[in-house]
Order: structure tokens, then C-alpha cells, then sequence
């Protein structure tokens, strides 16, 4: 029993070191297999992409457009106010986009005065379309009712502002068919 005290009580020798794992390599590790997943769902996404690119649409012209609205507008022809706010609000932002003319933002009045200084419109265009924002704001602004034959004038008159001031197609020069002569300018 001695013998065992007197090895437990004996010096030893130091021992070497711990060496403790430093937590910058699980750092290191951690963002590295977040770079590798990154990259390979960026890739996963392009490669997606390519796959099902489908061109987009043509935009479709403003004149189409107010066209479909106006056409949409005669649901409401039965409550005079909502009618006229949707026609007057189509026939506006086709000025918009067709001209470039901020028109959805003024008042009547304001419109009309700084449509004036342009020559978007020809002065008959310019009067209908008076007469037409005047009869609409009667019916927004001042409790008018007008009956449906009179709101059908209104859907009218837009429709035709629009009709008239759509762009048209440039004209096409007709070239013959290969291997026939245009005999019209022949001479005889």
C-alpha cells in the first residue's frame, strides 16, 4: 500500500499541449459550402431560364387598348357616373400614351388650356374633345343623369377621337412577283 501511495504521490512528467481547434476553419468550411450551393442554384437558374425562354408579347398599341376599355365601359352604361369615369379615364390616358401628353393628372380645364398651345390635334379633334371632358364632367361632378342615348354619344365621340387620331400603317408599294413584268409603266 505504500508502494502505490508513493507512485501516485512521485512526480511525472509534464505532458505536451492540447491542441484546440481553432473555430475559424469551421468558419472557412461553413461559407465555402455556402459559396458551392450558391453557385450551383445560380446555375440551376440560368440553366431554367434558357430553358423555357418564351419571347415576350408585342406590347399592344394604346389605340387597341382604349378600344378594348371603351368596349369594357359599355357594361356600366347603365350607371350614368361610372360610365362616364371610365370612358373620360380611357379616352385620357390614350392621349397619354399616344401623344405623350400628361392628361390623366389635370384638371379639365387645365388640359384643355395647355392642349391648345399643341398641334397634337387638329381643331376640330380639339373642340369634340372639349365638348366631350365638359359632358363627362357634368355627369362626374355635377349629379347630370343622362339617359343611354346620350351616354352612347359619349361612347361614341371617344371612340371616334380615337379612331381618328390612331396611327396608321405606312403605305406599301406593291412589288411584282419574280419573274413577271409590270406592264402599267411598259412603254408600248
Amino acid at each position: 500500500m505504500t508502494n502505490s501511495l508513493a507512485n501516485a504521490n512521485a512526480l511525472r512528467d509534464i505532458k505536451p499541449p492540447v491542441e484546440i481547434p481553432s473555430g475559424w476553419i469551421w468558419v472557412l468550411c461553413a461559407l465555402a459550402v455556402l459559396a458551392l450551393a450558391a453557385m450551383a442554384f445560380v446555375g440551376w437558374r440560368l440553366w431554367q431560364k434558357r430553358k423555357t425562354f418564351v419571347p415576350a408579347a408585342p406590347p399592344v398599341p394604346p389605340h387597341i387598348r382604349a378600344k378594348q376599355k371603351l368596349q369594357e365601359a359599355l357594361a356600366l352604361i347603365s350607371q350614368p357616373k361610372p360610365f362616364c369615369i371610365a370612358v373620360s379615364d380611357t379616352l385620357r390616358m390614350y392621349l397619354e400614351e399616344r401623344f405623350n401628353f400628361r392628361a390623366p393628372e389635370r384638371t379639365t380645364e387645365e388640359f384643355l388650356h395647355e392642349l391648345r398651345g399643341t398641334n397634337l390635334l387638329q381643331p376640330d379633334q380639339k373642340e369634340a374633345l372639349a365638348e366631350f371632358l365638359k359632358r363627362c364632367d357634368l355627369v362626374k361632378f355635377a349629379r347630370y343623369e343622362p339617359g343611354e342615348p346620350e351616354l352612347r354619344d359619349l361612347h361614341d365621340s371617344a371612340l371616334r377621337l380615337i379612331e381618328e387620331t390612331e396611327p396608321r400603317p405606312a403605305p406599301t408599294t406593291e412589288n411584282p412577283e419574280p419573274g413577271t413584268r409590270n406592264t402599267e409603266h411598259a412603254p408600248a
